[in-house]
């Protein structure tokens, strides 16, 4: 037992000070900005965060705050501190499956995860929902087991679960309720109302701080129908699911790096304890797996896929364990081999070409610093509105964030189910225009997005193909260009918006 609570402590000591040496120092993308404005004030309706609304990841990210008085840090010290429980019980987990050794090898993959490491060092959730996977996998594996006093703490864990990100819910609650298929009829009901109450908990009192449930369930409509629902099985070409599923597979390779090989030598012959530990496994990740092959799946949402991370560690720590022992080469030669691999998983966080790696990070970093500071300097805050484009970084949340004097509108306007809307942004608060604003601006300037490369030269062209020729002037500054235009192009930019709305309304 000493030496299961040594390792485990060696494991969360490593991830959490590889996490905190390379957090991020800037709210990452477009939904940590989201989560940030959120725990000012909560309004799923302005995506103060965007639906479904995170309710319970919003309020420990409060109290975090109330420690750190910083939005950032308070959310990446709540991914630190998940992932050091996530790598924690993926290795107990894995020493009850397994051994000691397969266990020490599952902390090791998720510790030199380039993918879960990104994730432990920015302001997402993906690294939260990780935790709860895994702690749900743990707890029900007990009830699987026959062990009833863990059916209340694993109806527990996904009712918070589901409050952190509610599509845990979805995801997981298949797993316990196979679990509990081998209790007794009376542990099932008590499972299901344990569930029940904790939902509950969260879910009244996030429906009334979001403003009824009318306006939560339409601004979560409007979302779905803006972005997941276009590309489902359903009304998409097979080559689309096609496509999700190369994407899974290269996330697969982001999530374990040179470990991905491991199933090249897969563990120990299979017996009925095995069969058992499989179909639990494929029942954990399967119900994730379909939905992100065939309903929705982006790359610049690959943590997605940190759900099924813990059941994936588990089985690769098992294979490369039965390596180790068994496999041809002498032990000096597979330490070679294992550290080359964790030396390349290194390589790949910090300098990969991707938007999760430490480079990358850096760059945005210092590119938003960059674009800010010449922000300031090309156009004071009293007579200029920021317009801004929808993107994951650099966008109109970014701009109205780190640029609060400033009114902020995102280009173009959306629409919702209550009709044409601006969002616009000030103060670090955001409101929902139907028509532009009047106030004291002469001008307007297109926030750059990131290395002004195809996506904003894309949005940049649609959005001056609408604008008389030579209304425009660029100044440059920083090695940024700034577009600007006098304030009475404005409407040709949001046609279907006048300018009867007060300042400040």
């Amino acid at each position: 037992m000493i030496y299961r609570k040594l390792d485990a402590l060696l494991l969360m000591s490593a991830v959490a000070i590889t996490r905190f040496a390379f957090r991020s120092h800037y709210l990452y993308d477009i939904d940590s900005v989201n989560f940030a404005l959120g725990m000012q004030h909560f309004d799923p309706r302005v995506h103060q965060p965007h639906p479904p609304g995170y309710f319970l990841y919003i309020s420990l990210g409060r109290l975090l705050n109330l420690l750190f008085h910083d939005a950032n840090l308070a959310l990446v010290v709540l991914s630190i501190v998940a992932s050091c429980g996530t790598v924690a019980l993926i290795y107990f987990l894995a020493w009850d499956w397994f051994d000691q050794r397969a266990a020490r090898f599952a902390g090791l993959l998720f510790l030199f995860s380039p993918l879960a490491w990104f994730h432990g060092t920015v302001a997402l959730t993906y690294s939260v929902e990780a935790f709860f996977s895994a702690l749900l996998g743990y707890l029900c594996w007990r009830v699987y087991c026959g062990r009833r006093s863990y059916i209340v703490p694993a109806a527990v864990t996904l009712g918070f679960a589901a409050g952190v990100r509610p599509s845990s819910c979805l995801f997981l609650a298949p797993l316990l309720l196979f679990a509990l298929s081998r209790t007794k009829m009376k542990g099932i009901l008590v499972g299901v109302m344990a569930l029940a109450v904790v939902v509950c908990s969260w879910f009244l009192p996030m429906i009334s701080a979001a403003g009824g449930s009318r306006a939560y369930f339409s601004a979560l409509l409007s979302l779905w129908q803006a972005v997941p629902a276009k590309d489902t099985v359903f009304n998409s070409s097979p080559a689309t699911s096609i496509g999700r599923a190369l994407t899974i597979v290269f996330i697969y390779f982001l999530v374990f790096g040179a470990a991905s090989l491991a199933p090249l030598r897969w563990p120990r012959g299979i017996d009925a304890s095995d069969r058992g530990k499989k179909i639990f496994s494929i029942i954990w990740i399967a119900p994730a797996l379909c939905f992100f092959t065939f309903i929705f799946l982006k790359f610049v949402n690959s943590g997605y896929l940190l759900i099924m991370a813990p059941a994936a560690c588990v089985w690769l720590g098992s294979a490369i364990s039965d390596w180790y022992e068994n496999g041809a080469g002498s032990k000096a030669f597979k330490v070679a081999v294992m550290a080359l691999g964790a030396a390349i998983n290194v390589v790949i966080f910090i300098a990969a070409p991707l938007y999760c790696s430490y480079r990358s990070v850096r760059r945005f970093e210092a590119e938003l610093q960059d674009v800010v500071t010449a922000f300031l300097q090309v156009a004071p805050a009293g007579n200029t509105l920021i317009v801004g484009f929808d993107s994951h970084f650099l966008g109109y949340r970014h701009a109205g964030y780190y640029l609060p004097a400033y009114l902020t509108l995102q280009s173009p306007a959306v629409r919702l189910r209550d009709g044409t809307r601006i969002f616009a942004m000030q103060g670090r608060g955001t409101r929902l225009l139907s028509e532009l604003p009047v106030g004291p601006w002469t001008q307007f300037v297109f926030f750059p997005l990131p290395n002004q490369g195809a996506d904003y030269k894309e949005h940049l062209r649609e959005a001056m193909n609408k604008l008389p020729g030579g209304s425009l002037r660029t100044i440059s500054a920083n090695g940024h260009d700034f577009v600007l235009g006098p304030i009475s192009d404005l409407p040709l930019l949001f046609p279907r918006a006048s300018t009867t709305t007060k300042q400040g309304r």
